[in-house]
């Protein structure tokens, strides 16, 4: 009976523990024991299952979805986000809410930002940031070319500057092209002293938030002229590619796509951005699960944020590969 008699008393701390609110001083004093006593109980009672914690996710919130990828895909973290409807307006909106909050909540003080501004969803992410009183960033620094159609151009450029501003920290902006016409104009833009130092920047950045880009561009960089021709990216395809971040493509495996192409892209490349400490990717989307799922296999990206129904389908098809194999 007596480690029926032990356990009781260690029942009796941990009730007075977490169901009274009881602080383990008190408790001590109370039965007139030790505080060390009482914290060697309440560890007891997690080791004897007297005390078990669950965790009740909120409702709209997918923790097993989350779960699933960072397992299959060897992420540190992944936020799969409620959305009403698998359309693309509503996923970037969501998706956008959610990234904003994220970087607010975990932006560390002194932080280096690379940004790939011709992104929509990183846009909504910027929309959505509130302003930082204090400043944590330092830099803010656009990793991809930002000049283009000058209709479009004002929204890339924005979207650095204004991010900045939000997080207290000093735009660089890429002043070239993402695309140069030829290998020899991309050599004569990096001879530009403003080009040149903003990507100088780009080893010193700890913090990159990324878009990932199916094989048909999307609206805001095709309207930009920042992209290549339907014969250039059939190319890049029978190569094997199945998508790109920052005009950087890889293959349903993960592998880097090199091609001729790639000597024309004035930005970071994903040996680079592989480098940086933290790289968050925002996307969604039934045109881009394809895209995403080779993106996570590169091991370049640490988080990602998506929404439930690209969720389901990654975590879907990775399930289905395995018992095809």
């Amino acid at each position: 009976m007596s480690r029926l008699n032990e356990l009781r008393m260690i029942a009796r701390v941990a009730q007075m523990y977490h169901i009274e609110g009881q602080r383990q001083a008190a408790i001590a004093a109370h039965l007139r024991i030790s505080q060390a006593t009482v914290s060697r109980m309440l560890k007891r009672a997690q080791e004897e299952e007297i005390v078990r914690t669950t965790v009740v996710t909120p409702s709209g919130t997918y923790a097993d979805l989350e779960t699933v990828l960072r397992t299959k895909f060897d992420l540190s973290e992944a936020i799969v986000v409620e959305c009403s409807e698998d359309r693309d307006g509503a996923i970037m909106a969501r998706i956008g809410e959610a990234a904003a909050h994220f970087v607010e909540a975990t932006l560390q003080v002194d932080e280096v930002i690379g940004v790939s501004s011709w992104s929509e969803t990183i846009l909504k992410m910027v929309d959505n940031i509130h302003p930082m009183k204090n400043g944590k960033a330092k830099h803010v620094v656009q990793t991809l070319g930002g000049m283009g159609d000058p209709t479009v151009q004002i929204h890339a450029n924005q979207l650095t500057t204004r991010l900045a501003k939000l997080t207290g920290a000093e735009a660089h902006l890429l002043s070239a092209p993402g695309v140069a016409q030829s290998r020899e104009a991309k050599l004569v833009l990096l001879g530009d002293t403003y080009v040149r130092e903003t990507m100088d920047m780009f080893g010193k950045i700890t913090l990159a938030i990324v878009g990932i880009g199916a094989m048909e561009p999307s609206s805001m960089l095709a309207r930009s002229g920042n992209t290549f021709s339907g014969r250039e990216l059939a190319a890049v395809e029978e190569a094997g590619g199945v998508g790109d971040i920052s005009l950087r493509f890889f293959d349903a495996d993960g592998n880097f796509v090199k091609t001729p192409l790639d000597e024309r892209v004035i930005g970071m490349s994903l040996e680079e951005l592989s480098q940086i400490d933290r790289v968050i990717a925002l996307a969604g989307g039934q045109s881009k699960t394809d895209s995403i799922r080779g993106a996570l296999r590169t091991g370049v990206i640490d988080l990602l944020i998506t929404d439930k129904f690209t969720a389901g389908r990654l975590a879907e098809m990775d399930n289905l590969q395995e018992l095809s194999g």
